[in-house]
C-alpha cells in the first residue's frame, strides 16, 4: 500500500504584520522517514516547525498533519491532535524536577485517558527502549544532559505517535552525549518512527537520510531519498 504523508504543506504562508516569515512553502514527510529541517538563525525553521506542530496558524495556505487539515481545527481539536499523533523533544528537555524519570514519561500521556497504572507501565518499557530502565527512579537532577534527553525522547515516543519533532535535539549537548542522543532517533527510526529534526548544525543534517535545507523563508533545496508512494 502508499506510503501516506504523515506532513502536507502546500503553498504555505506566515507573516506577522507586514513581516513574512515563510514564503509559499511546500514540504511533504512520509511515514518512515528520518529528516532534517536545517538552516541558520532567522531561517524560518522555528517557525515552520511550530506549524507543523500546530503551535501556531498558517497565514494562508493547507497544512496537513496525520491526514487531519490544521485550518479547520478549533484549539481544543488541535490540543487532541497534538497529544494523539505528535511527540515533541525540545533542547532544554522540560522535564519536571521533582519527577522520577518514569514519571516524566509516563506524564506525557496525562491527556490519552490511560489509568496511571497503565502508563507507568508503558513509560517503563520507553525507557528501556532509550537505555534508560536503570535510571527510572532517578530525578531530572540526578541525571546528566544526556541522559535527561533520552527521557524527553522516551517521552516524545511513549504514546507512539504517527510523527516526533525533535527541535535542535543536541543543542545542549557536549559531542559524546548528542552522538548518543541521535542514535537513539536513528534506532527509533529504524523501528518504524517518523522523526523530523529542527537544526543549525550542517553536520548532524549530513548524517541524516534527507536534508530539507531553509534560508529566507523559503526551502532552497531537499537533499536525500523521500519514500516512494
Amino acid at each position: 500500500m502508499p506510503l501516506e504523508p504523515v506532513i502536507n504543506l502546500s503553498d504555505v504562508v506566515k507573516s506577522y504584520g507586514d513581516l513574512t516569515v515563510l514564503h509559499e512553502v511546500d514540504l511533504q514527510v512520509r511515514r518512515g522517514e528520518l529528516a532534517a529541517i536545517v538552516g541558520p538563525s532567522g531561517s524560518g525553521k522555528s517557525t515552520l516547525l511550530n506549524l507543523i506542530g500546530t503551535l501556531d496558524r498558517a497565514t494562508s495556505g493547507t497544512i496537513r498533519v496525520a491526514g487531519q487539515d490544521v485550518g479547520v481545527l478549533d484549539d481544543q481539536q488541535l490540543s487532541a491532535l497534538r497529544a494523539r499523533h505528535l511527540g515533541f523533544i525540545f533542547q532544554q528537555y522540560h522535564l519536571a524536577p521533582g519527577r522520577s524519570a518514569l514519571d516524566n514519561v509516563a506524564d506525557g500521556m496525562l491527556y490519552a485517558g490511560l489509568p496511571q497504572r497503565e502508563r507507568r507501565e508503558r513509560a517503563a518499557v520507553a525507557l528501556e527502549r532509550v537505555g534508560l530502565a536503570h535510571r527510572a527512579r532517578h530525578r531530572p537532577y540526578e541525571l546528566s544532559g544526556g541522559e535527561k534527553q533520552r527521557v524527553a525522547v522516551a517521552r516524545a515516543v511513549v504514546g507512539e505517535p504517527d510523527l516526533i519533532l525533535a527541535d535542535e535535539p543536541t543543542g545542549a549537548l557536549d559531542t559524546k552525549s548528542g552522538e548518543s542522543v541521535m542514535g537513539v532517533l536513528r534506532d527509533l527510526n529504524a523501528d518504524g518512527a517518523t522523526i523530523v529534526i529542527i537544526t543549525h548544525d550542517q553536520e548532524i543534517a549530513a548524517c541524516l537520510p534527507r536534508q530539507v535545507w531553509v534560508r529566507d523563508g523559503e526551502i532552497v533545496d531537499d537533499c536525500g531519498p523521500v519514500i516512494a508512494a
